[in-house]
């Protein structure tokens, strides 16, 4: 048997990307060598295009009931509360999910899994491209063929590795504790993001879902207990007073930065997730930019076995300016919680959020010319849950004509109150726009891609 396309890692990206795939009638096989999903920990935020894109999935309705919309951002000092901020969710343009949704990653991974067949306590250890086709030997002593393989295996990725592309790190110095507990608290634990300003801004608290509250603690040592941990964030909090009911996770990370020099290794073999990019948590820009690596390749390598429309070359052109504008503004962000020319750590964060607002949000990343549909009704719904993510979306006004339509490309007519009307657009199956036509012009679908 010959796949279309072989995943090494089950993690979020992994699993968003064989479903996707699924989605698009490709036979898949997707492999982890875990024995079961993730439990606990790790990534705790969606961005608001990522929920987007979890709509053109259909898997939005099942998920966003479990997490905790949060929009506001608060700056915490000397015992008060001294600014509240979310005038960047209000200004954006199209959006209808102005907020992140805290969601732990253990959740997204539950949904996805059940959804999908993995096979697990197995990985690849050798990958081989030959007559067109990627030849992968597993742990196990198995061989398997497909089309593709897309290496979504994580920060030390066997894929990566195993073809040699650079990955050079940078490492700032600066480590973090991340705390998920029930507390016993004084605290207002209100659904918002809390950045600390003491004598510099080396604490923040990030809202959960249920009754879990997470604090990221800057230690910037390697060897810490959970002691010294609670010690800084009582100082952070006072006068109010805190203590653990009950903890959830308990870990540490040290800050990398680093971007893949190649995502695809002669358009057979693909990166995506923390296998082509990794950076600071600040900004909550990891897991998203992942799922969005899933979101923009799985739809390209569908159409090349579907249709033959090879756009292969476009995903690692697309993504790694992505990626390289991620690790600027994460690195921004988490530098900003150390070092601050006036001692307004706190302050100088939250001005960071505003300006990369685009990033944080995801809403203001684009392709070049290629800019994300806005979102509008269509009648009585909404056009991003009319879009499909296995075709392109022909938005047409009025009376249009159309003929020879391919059957890659469905067609939505649009009434007055669309912010396009009068034009006729072509959307990409990730709901980002491919071209726009003047109501006159001839369209010729055939040249544009």
């Amino acid at each position: 048997m010959i796949y279309d396309l072989i995943i090494s890692g089950a993690g979020p990206v992994g699993l968003l990307s064989a479903y996707l795939a699924q989605k698009s009638g490709l036979k898949i096989m997707i492999l982890d060598k875990a024995g079961a999903p993730l439990k606990r920990g790790r990534a705790d935020a969606l961005n608001a295009r990522t929920l987007q894109f979890l709509e053109l999935a259909g898997l939005f309705n099942e998920i966003y009931p479990l997490g905790l919309p949060c929009k506001t951002s608060s700056v915490f000092k000397q015992g008060q509360f001294v600014s509240r901020q979310s005038e960047w969710w209000d200004g954006l343009e199209g959006c209808y999910h102005k907020h992140f949704l805290m969601l732990g990653q253990a959740k997204i991974e539950k949904i996805l899994n059940e959804k999908i067949s993995v096979r697990r306590e197995v990985e690849l250890i050798d990958i081989k491209i030959k007559n067109d086709l990627c030849v992968c030997t597993l742990s196990n002593g198995e061989s398997l063929t497909s089309q593709y393989v897309l290496g979504a295996d994580g920060a030390r990725s066997f894929v990566r590795s195993h073809f040699n592309i650079p990955f050079p790190l940078n490492r700032p110095e600066i480590v973090w504790a991340v705390l998920d507990a029930e507390f016993d608290t004084d605290f207002p634990m209100n659904p918002e993001i809390v950045v600390f300003q003491s004598e510099t801004s080396d604490v923040a608290k990030i809202p959960r879902e249920g009754n879990i509250e997470r604090f990221y603690i800057r230690m910037d040592k390697k060897d810490f207990k959970e002691e010294e941990v609670l010690s800084k964030i009582r100082n952070a909090i006072a006068p109010y007073k805190i203590k653990i009911k009950r903890r959830s996770w308990f870990s540490q990370f040290s800050v990398k930065e680093s971007v893949a020099e190649n995502y695809s290794i002669e358009n057979k073999v693909f990166l995506a997730g923390d296998a082509c990019h990794v950076h600071s948590v600040n900004g909550g820009q990891g897991l998203n930019t992942g799922l969005a690596d899933a979101v923009n390749l799985i739809w390209k390598i569908q159409m090349k076995i579907n249709f033959s429309i090879d756009l292969l070359k476009t995903y690692e052109s697309e993504r790694i300016p992505v990626a390289k504008s991620v690790i600027d503004s994460s690195g921004a962000l988490v530098r900003a919680t150390k070092f601050s020319q006036s001692g307004t750590h706190a302050h100088d964060y939250m001005k960071i959020v505003e300006e990369r607002a685009g990033n944080i949000t995801g809403m203001g990343i684009h392709y070049k010319d290629q800019r994300r549909l806005l979102d509008f009704k269509v009648g009585s719904t909404r056009i991003y849950s009319l879009l499909d993510y296995t075709k392109y979306t022909l938005l047409t006004s009025g009376d249009s004509k159309l003929e020879h339509i391919p059957e890659y490309i469905q067609v939505i007519k649009m009434d007055k109150t669309s912010p396009y009307f009068g034009k006729t657009v072509l959307v990409r199956p990730d709901s980002y726009i491919q071209k726009i036509f003047d109501q006159n012009e001839e369209l010729k679908l055939n040249m544009v891609f």
